[in-house]
């Protein structure tokens, strides 16, 4: 009885080892696509994750172009997404500030949350009153205790809970026609600096009403915390 003759690789489109190679290549830049327009490193990686099932499935020999299919592929799922994400964000807002995440490795990736941020902070600059973004930002991206943020801006614990609230509310409604802005670089710098170092004492400052400040105890660096559903 001969002897089937080796299987010869195989290196064209239908190649699966080929196929992962190419997705490797771009995905990088996928998971940017990803992150800024969703702001969370875990729906991010999921999303990148589906595309790479949808690239494993899809006629690869048609693709002429297959970083623009990708990328395409990409943002109509992250699009899709933050569709869905928005109806979940009518009982709970918090991706409005995107998640840290470790860029040092990847400069794009770098950008793309510069991006994301200087996004979310320009929205909180143009919808939030100066209370509202203390007490959003405290409580969203450090996990602040309402007790603490209503120490800081001289607030009682209930009223600092309408705060978070109103924010919230305020950040999910329509688009309006943006008016004179504030300068977006201090809380930029600031927040970056928190999230960077963990010293959260300039961005109380910042965000804290012009008035002498007593503190209650000394505060130990915080770490931004994943918003959690109240």
């Amino acid at each position: 009885m001969a002897l089937a003759a080796p299987r010869k690789e195989t290196t064209g489109p239908d190649d699966l080892g080929h196929a992962a190679r190419i997705f490797d290549e771009v995905r990088p830049r996928l998971f940017g696509i990803a992150y800024r327009m969703l702001g969370s490193v875990q729906e991010a990686e999921d999303l990148v994750q589906d595309a790479w099932l949808r690239w494993q499935t899809c006629d690869r020999a048609a693709v002429t172009n297959p970083a623009a299919f990708l990328a395409t592929t990409t943002t109509r799922l992250a699009i899709n997404t933050a569709q869905s994400a928005r109806l979940r964000r009518e009982t709970y807002i918090g991706p409005w500030l995107p998640d840290p995440v470790d860029t040092s490795a990847d400069p794009h990736l770098g950008a793309e949350r510069a991006e994301a941020l200087e996004s979310a902070v320009l929205l909180i600059l143009e919808r939030l009153s100066p209370n509202e973004r203390a007490a959003y930002i405290l409580r969203e991206a450090f996990d602040y205790p309402y007790a603490d943020i209503a120490a800081i801006i001289h607030l009682t614990e209930p009223a600092t809970r309408q705060l978070v609230s109103r924010a919230r509310k305020r950040l999910l409604a329509a688009p309006r026609t943006r008016s004179a802005t504030l300068d977006p670089r201090p809380l930029l710098t600031a927040f970056r600096t928190a999230s960077r170092t963990g010293d959260l004492t300039p961005l109380e400052t910042l965000l804290a009403p012009p008035t002498p400040i007593t503190r209650l105890h000394p505060r130990t660096p915080r770490t931004p915390a994943t918003p959690k559903a109240a």
